[in-house]
């Protein structure tokens, strides 16, 4: 009687687990709040549940039995398998592996979205004003969101939420726009001939996440590129600026003196005629007080900046650069190099082995001068596919070994230069010379001009460091010499201890000068600015010289290609046999030999 007394209290025991477990589970659930008395009842029904299956277990011999053995090895089989299942489950959820494999990238973000979406300073919301949501557009945006988890994406429905659409100005289905703080921007608007775009998306993005607006100015006058489309215009190029949230303006140094203090970069674009002196001093006196410069020079042409270039060790090759390796690839002429090859340089760095190409590109020569760092841009292919041809009136390239220059040629070259403010006693001592003036002071000071081109050569030459502070007309060079002026009021400015009135010339930290210059302006004319790498080289050029490290430098966000096969009318009819006539009775006509053969 004792032992069935003690079963009999142990089943009891064992239903009271299930039973404070279920207590657990109402309190925890009504309250909506896991605390401590709903966790003891959970912690005790378990625990005495666990006892009950114990002691039953024991008394029953039930471990021993061949059943329990091979349901337990099934069990523990099949907990296994949905454990493994789990952990891939997580890892494929946590860690993405993604092969794209179609030939424009249409399911990878490109390297300067996926840059500018980690880097994300504070949250972006997208806002899809849209009752459809295509699958194309989702698949975009996950992308992105697949980045930072500081972006986020929802479609609302205008008519469903009208305050929502009043607060951002919704007046049509399809609009997109993007929203970080207090700032609201649009993006575009879809419909079904028209999907979202990673190149609006992405540079949108940019502009609601910089707050700085750079000015970029474009030199006019001398019949430069034009601005506005037309004919050999940059337009694109323009717009293109404008997009990386860049201000561009004309510049006219005909009718100001000096380039305006607000230049982040000066753009000289194709010019046909020369600069005036005091056009090209301008520009020196800009780089001179940490200006930053595009020079892009075509062949036949001669923009008297000569005196420019040389400060910076450029000089541009009369010749024309030739390149038949594209010739027989993809088309393009011997005048049009074909380039692949980047030098190490933010500006190119994921470029890889990209095609760009220069219709009519004149090559650079550059020499190591002290205090400037080089970096060669464009390089094209080694010799027998490239050369610098002399003789343009030929009607056949031809290289020849006493006039021409053998590959590979340099169209492209980044250049720097530190500007470091000159000590106060130097300075001071500038305006009046002693009368013992040191060679430096002398060459920087002296009223008197040179009385011979041959005479700077033989004074001791200024510091490398010092050369490179003072303005052109210290160069040694003859022409330079012959024309040095008398020290006018702009010159004595130079040598004050006051630096010019900008940001950069006013601090007491070293500043830096930037050149970027290309032997080529056609690759950044309308029609051009969109194939291959071309626009990027630009754009990249640009954000570089305009000194705004936290813009990210990559390849631009690419559209899809256009792979639609335009059939007549016969050529569809024909395809229509071949695939529901032709090639069933192929195939039956197969089935009939090998049944044949088989009998």
């Amino acid at each position: 009687m004792k032992i069935v007394a003690k079963k009999k209290l142990w089943k009891y025991l064992f239903w009271l687990g299930p039973f404070l477990i279920t207590v657990g589970l109402t309190v925890g659930l009504v309250s909506e709040q896991w605390g401590l008395i709903p966790l003891v009842f959970l912690i005790a029904g378990i625990v005495i549940s666990g006892l009950g299956i114990i002691w039953q277990s024991y008394q029953s011999n039930w471990w021993n039995r061949r059943s329990t053995q091979a349901g337990t090895n099934a069990l523990v089989a099949t907990l296994a398998v949905l454990a493994i299942l789990g952990l891939i489950n997580f890892l494929g959820t946590r860690y993405h592996l993604r092969a794209d494999l179609t030939e424009a990238q249409l399911f990878t973000l490109a390297p300067q979205s996926r840059e500018l979406v980690r880097v994300l300073p504070q949250p972006v919301k997208l806002w899809v004003f849209d009752i459809n949501q295509n699958p194309q557009d989702r698949e975009l945006l996950e992308n992105y969101q697949r980045q930072s988890s500081k972006f986020k994406y929802e479609y609302i429905d205008p008519q469903a939420r009208p305050g929502l659409a009043e607060k951002f100005g919704v007046k049509d289905y399809g609009e997109v726009y993007l929203e970080s703080g207090d700032k609201r921007q649009l993006v575009q608007t879809i419909n079904e001939n028209e999907r979202l775009s990673e190149i609006r998306l992405t540079s949108r993005l940019q502009q609601l996440t910089n707050s700085t607006t750079a000015k970029v100015y474009l030199l006019q006058g001398h019949g430069e590129r034009q601005l506005s489309p037309g004919k050999d215009a940059i337009s694109q190029a323009v717009q293109g600026l404008g997009d990386k949230n860049f201000t561009t303006s004309p510049l006219n140094l005909g009718e100001t003196s000096k380039v305006p203090q607000d230049a982040a970069v000066v753009i000289v674009a194709g010019p046909k005629r020369g600069l005036f002196e005091g056009e090209v001093k301008a520009l020196q006196e800009y780089l001179n007080r940490g200006g930053n410069l595009l020079l892009m020079i075509d062949p036949n042409t001669d923009p008297k900046l000569n005196s420019l270039l040389q400060e910076w060790g450029v000089r541009l090759d009369n010749r024309l650069a030739v390149d038949v390796s594209g010739e027989s690839v993809i088309g393009l002429g011997p005048a049009t190099p074909l380039v692949t090859e980047y030098g190490q340089h933010p500006i190119t760095k994921d470029f890889g082995n990209g095609n760009s190409f220069y219709p009519i590109a004149r090559p650079l020569e550059i020499t190591s001068v002290p205090g400037v760092q080089a970096t060669p841009l464009l390089r094209t292919k080694p010799y027998p596919n490239s050369w610098a041809e002399s003789d343009l009136q030929s009607e056949k390239l031809e290289f020849n070994a006493d006039k021409d220059l053998k590959g590979p040629l340099t169209l492209g070259v980044a250049l720097t230069r530190k500007q470091t403010p000159k000590s106060a006693s130097t300075l001071q001592a500038a305006p009046t010379p002693s009368p013992l003036p040191s060679p430096s002071t002398q060459s920087k000071t002296s009223p008197t001009p040179s009385p011979s081109p041959k005479t700077p050569q033989a004074l001791p030459l200024p510091s490398p460091t010092t050369q490179s502070k003072v303005s052109p007309t210290a160069s040694p060079s003859p022409k330079t010499s012959q024309a040095l002026p008398l020290p006018s009021p702009t010159t004595q400015s130079k040598a004050s201890p006051t630096p010019p009135a900008s940001p950069a010339a006013s601090s007491q930290t070293a500043t830096e000068s930037r050149l970027v210059v290309l032997g080529n302006s056609d690759f950044a004319t309308d029609g051009l600015f969109q194939q291959q790498l071309n626009g990027d080289v630009f754009l990249n050029s640009v954000t570089w010289l305009s000194q705004q490290d936290q813009q990210p430098l990559s390849i631009r966000p690419k559209e899809p290609k256009n792979r639609r096969i335009t059939l007549t009318t016969t050529q569809g009819n024909l395809l229509i046999l071949l695939s529901l006539l032709l090639l069933p009775l192929i195939g039956f006509a197969i089935a009939v030999i090998i049944w044949w053969k088989r009998r």
